[in-house]
């Protein structure tokens, strides 16, 4: 779940007491038109953007947070209602993954029956030795109840790549256009051959917490 932004009219920047970065704004260059990037999914062509002043959480929503919201309210997400959610191939058990179906196109998400938030690789896996990852299976309706709950709405597209780009114009990463500069891993991301495997080399087979790595700008 990304992070939830909401507009503070107040200017300058830096982390306020509810845990939000407030961004100036402006107008910057969003989407790309990378040879790996994805037409499907509309990231280009770059095009000129301007967003407003706004705000949004310094870190991802983590499973801690949501489950305050959770205890507090008693909502049960989209997952549960289902009775089932799409798992990493690789992080299903055995038995489940073998009676899991796979869509065909991207067979390496099994869609495991009892996988939800707090069991986010199906009955018997826990969050209790991730309270601080970011929270899984949330839907975008999950999301704005969250949202709703917390005094708070989603960003847009364009708030969430502006604040993402951390004020780079057009790099690949939010630090550059070098992955490991200096040997240094400043993301969780997969390394290896996907999907079968992932030499974990940033230390992370899944998620990692949500401040495990250095903000970007």
């Amino acid at each position: 779940m990304e992070s939830a932004g909401v507009e503070l009219m107040r200017p300058g920047g830096g982390i306020g007491s509810a845990g939000l970065i407030t961004l100036p704004g402006g107008r910057f260059r969003m989407g790309t038109d990378d040879k790996d990037g994805f037409p499907g999914d509309h990231e280009g062509p770059v095009r000129e953007v301007t967003v407003e002043l706004f705000a949004i959480d310094a870190y991802a929503v983590s499973n801690a947070r949501f489950a305050e919201f959770v205890d507090a309210t008693g909502y049960q997400t989209d997952a549960e209602k289902f009775g089932w959610t799409y798992v990493f191939a690789k992080f299903v058990p055995g038995e489940l993954r073998k009676r899991s179906p796979r869509p065909q196109q991207t067979p390496w998400w099994c869609g495991a029956v009892g996988a939800y938030w707090r069991e986010p690789e199906g009955p018997g896996s826990t969050v209790e030795d991730r309270w601080d990852h970011p929270v899984v299976h949330v839907s975008w309706h999950d999301a704005v109840a969250y949202c709703q709950w917390a005094g708070r709405r989603l960003s847009t597209e364009a708030e969430w790549e502006y604040a993402a780009r951390g004020g780079q114009d057009q790099a690949r990463y939010p630090w550059g256009d070098e992955l490991t500069p200096n040997g240094e891993h400043r993301c969780n991301i997969w390394q290896g051959k996907f999907p079968v495997r992932n030499t974990e080399e940033d230390g992370y087979a899944g998620t990692a917490p949500v401040d495990a790595f250095q903000p970007n700008g």
